[in-house]
């Protein structure tokens, strides 16, 4: 590398200096939105949630562009005086509680500037040089209850009540305070034990979602630790209350799933809350666990470095994934990494009415919207280098063939020109083929579900065949094909007119018009299910969707301002389902 003269180390140390005002901006917007969920969650305004959720993640690349426009007039920068830059951010970033994040920003910034070109160390931060932080008192606020004598836990149910109010009351906290105590109880399988180990500890920020805000931390007591997380609600009519309170890991890892849209959560130091998040659900990756609060550019980051890391310590091929070959995307994975890599093909079949641009819309428009636990989140990537020996040689003829325009061999590496990345689930089609019969029940429910919940969060997945559904570890069956997305009420729903002639009836093709925003719902069973038994069985369960009157009844409530309940847990866990009124 080229030493860099005096001039050209002012010059990056300049560079630096702007790049970190304009994080300092972002953050200042982040936090600013953040802030405001209390009181929204207090007036209940939750289409104004939405579009604070959907600004936040829009703050970011705004905040980039910025910055690129503001360097980019300057001129252009030699990667000298880049590299100049790089060696006095660090430097500049002490004392900041989030300089993992201002890392993140300056290579995005990078990326800009060189289109994801030579993505190494000496150009950008590929690895950290933050030291690792641990979460403590000071880095992330937490309450502690003490349950040391008999009793203590009835106070302690009161006093969370009292600590974390809002400016609206609780609608019963007497009621909520006594079923707090019994799903403790039950947490420690019987009478809640007291003594000095004896605690609650919740973090002091709320967390902040849709119509929810969850208290999160730790239950503690006679050897014991479960994770806990208590969910809140307004419900508008009669106040707040707590919804329930789940204890498990298995349950807390559902509520940061990747299929949920972001919390909003206000911390100064990022690392302290993921690191403690982290010591609730170890078996959730770094990557996931930023992008659940919000910092999913960050999250890209750590998934990343986790990747580099995991080839290094890994020797299978990348391979053409299973399943059933899309029209609209090619799809490979490494079998030891937990991610399919989707690529959009170069052409696609007449039957695909879309464009390159409109499946890039799509992908974004999921990225921004309510994915109510019904969506894969995605990360983008440009220029995305793989070592060439790693490649399945049929997976390498596949993708030559068919995203020749996004897929390069140079020299030892290919190079996938764009790319999303996703969490890999089992395909809803190849699931059914090995379930049992209660398996296959539950994942038709569940695939039901699916379609209906992302039909009352304005979401029309468009081709809903159960090959562009995924099951996860925990059984639920998530959406993940966004080629033929849309919003519901875009959609014409339309019943299919009856025949006036014996020829109409006997005709190969429509003897009536169809629009490009028409569908037929009356027609899903013939094209979803090509197995008679599964058709009765997903028709007994979810009959209604194969009515248009129905469809058109949830654009009716969404039009009138309906904003559906999203509960990131079972419903029998909900305290209405699962206790009685108890006796005050």
């Amino acid at each position: 590398m080229t030493t860099p003269t005096d001039d050209e180390r002012l010059r990056g140390y300049a560079i630096a200096e702007h790049v970190l005002e304009g994080f300092k901006a972002y953050r200042k917007r982040f936090r600013e939105i953040t802030r405001g969920a209390e009181a929204r969650f207090e007036a209940a305004a939750w289409a104004d949630g939405q579009a604070a959720s959907m600004a936040r993640i829009e703050s970011y690349a705004k905040a980039v562009g910025r910055v690129v426009s503001d360097l980019r007039l300057a001129g252009q920068p030699s990667l000298t005086v880049w590299r100049a830059a790089l060696e006095a951010y660090p430097t500049l970033c002490e004392g900041r509680g989030d300089r993992e994040l201002a890392e993140t920003f300056f290579n995005s910034i990078y990326c800009r500037l060189w289109d994801h070109e030579a993505v190494l160390d000496e150009n950008l931060f590929v690895h950290t040089v933050s030291p690792a932080l641990e979460p403590d008192e000071a880095d992330c606020p937490k309450r502690s209850y003490a349950a040391d004598a008999p009793g203590s836990w009835a106070r302690i149910c009161g006093e969370v009540l009292q600590d974390y109010g809002f400016a609206i009351p609780w609608e019963n906290a007497a009621r909520d305070s006594a079923y707090l105590l019994r799903a403790m109880e039950e947490a420690f399988g019987g009478e809640a034990p007291t003594g000095p180990d004896c605690t609650l500890t919740l973090l002091t920020p709320v967390f902040y979602r849709n119509k929810g805000a969850y208290l999160v931390g730790e239950l503690r007591g006679a050897g014991q630790q479960h994770p806990v997380a208590i969910a809140m609600m307004n419900n508008e009519a009669g106040g707040l209350l707590i919804d329930a309170m789940l204890t498990t890991e298995n349950d807390l890892s559902m509520v940061f799933s990747f299929t949920r849209s972001y919390f909003l959560v206000d911390t100064p130091n990022p690392a302290a809350l993921v690191a403690y998040l982290r010591t609730l659900l170890p078996s959730k990756p770094l990557h996931e666990l930023y992008t659940a609060i919000g910092f999913y550019r960050h999250g890209k980051t750590e998934f990343y470095r986790d990747f580099l890391a995991h080839l290094e310590h890994s020797d299978d091929p990348f391979i053409l994934a299973p399943g059933i070959k899309g029209m609209v995307m090619a799809v490979f994975m490494l079998p030891s990494y937990q991610t399919v890599f989707k690529i959009i093909k170069d052409h696609f079949p007449p039957q695909k009415h879309t464009s390159r641009s409109q499946v890039m819309a799509s992908y974004e428009l999921v990225k921004l919207h309510d994915r109510v636990g019904r969506m894969a989140d995605t990360q983008e990537f440009t220029n995305l280098r793989l070592p060439r020996h790693r490649f399945d040689e049929t997976l390498l003829e596949e993708l030559l063939s068919v995203a020749a325009q996004s897929v390069t061999i140079e020299d030892d590496a290919v190079v996938i020109h764009h790319c999303y990345t996703e969490r890999q689930m089992t395909p809803l089609n190849l699931y059914l083929e090995e379930a049992g019969e209660d398996d296959i029940k539950s994942a038709l429910d569940e695939y039901g579900n699916a379609i209906r919940q992302l039909a009352a969060a304005n979401i029309f997945p468009g081709d809903m065949l159960l090959k562009n559904f995924g099951v996860t570890r925990h059984g639920r069956v998530v959406f993940y094909d966004y080629d033929e997305i849309s919003y519901l009420t875009k959609v014409n729903f339309r019943e299919i007119p009856e025949p006036r002639t014996p020829e109409e009836e006997m005709a190969a093709e429509p003897w009536y018009s169809v629009g490009p925003q028409d569908v037929f719902p009356e027609e899903f069973p013939r094209f979803l299910f090509a197995n008679p038994r599964i058709k009765r069985l997903f028709t007994s369960l979810h009959g209604e969707i194969f009515d248009a009157a129905y469809w058109r009844s949830l654009q009716k409530a969404i039009t009138d301002g309906f904003v559906m309940d999203v509960y990131p847990y079972r419903r029998r866990y909900r305290f209405a389902e699962r206790f009685t009124e108890p006796q005050l």
